[in-house]
């Protein structure tokens, strides 16, 4: 058995690469030529890329997952995605609703665009593979993003929907819940008071009678 490498912990702020020669990935930034920490996590090294893995609040991938991921690099023939994990994901173009041929998903899938994905397949080294052949998966061209701790995610949405339908009904949002922590929401009006409200469910999540509170609120503020 191989032995487990020591996980080095970083500070925001600290060097932990050099862009002339390696990648500035999750969690880090770039200045004056230097790869800093923009987090407090466990330093990752894959291939080129520098990630910093945040200490609490990571999203932990599973095959099935629908997850709302974000372009980070349009390559020849497939997509580098952010989705809130550890690691970024791949989209092939095999993988995606639209025939695209070598060197052509710039055309479809751009750096900053967001996509509903389905997590595919997850290997030993942890490589995550996404498909967009499924009912949501779609590329997302209007609404407002958000995030929350991914591990709010099941109250979010609460038992059978029960929360999800509550928010629907008094503000008439249409609400998409990645299990990444994204959420992706449709609204003519109310869309603050939709994001006050899962604000309140994600800061709230581990009280009790916290959808009567919700459901109340909203009443409340509606009028």
């Amino acid at each position: 058995m191989m032995e487990e490498k020591e996980r080095e912990i970083v500070l925001p702020g600290s060097v932990v690469g050099d862009a002339k020669g390696e990648k500035a990935g999750r969690g880090t930034f770039i200045e004056d030529g230097k790869i800093y920490a923009a987090r407090l996590g466990i330093l990752d090294r894959r291939g080129d890329y520098i990630n910093i893995i945040p200490l609490s609040g990571v999203y932990e991938p599973s095959v099935g997952d629908s997850v709302i991921g974000v372009i980070q690099e349009a390559m020849k023939n497939m997509w580098v995605i952010d989705i809130n994990a550890p690691y970024p994901a791949i989209l092939t173009g095999e993988e995606s609703p639209w025939r695209v041929g070598y060197g052509e998903t710039e055309k479809f899938l751009k750096t900053g665009d967001v996509i509903v994905a389905s997590i595919l397949r997850i290997d030993e080294a942890r490589n995550i593979d996404l498909t967009m052949k499924c009912k949501p998966c779609r590329k997302v061209d209007e609404g407002i993003i958000i995030e929350i701790q991914p591990s709010k995610v099941p109250r979010v949405i609460g038992k059978g929907g029960s929360m999800l339908s509550v928010i629907k009904k008094y503000t008439g949002c249409w609400i998409f819940v990645g299990q990444n922590g994204r959420i992706w929401l449709k609204c003519e009006k109310n869309a603050s008071l939709a994001i006050k409200a899962i604000r309140k469910i994600e800061a709230e999540a581990h009280t009790v009678g916290l959808t009567q509170r919700i459901e109340k609120m909203l009443r409340d503020e509606n009028g």
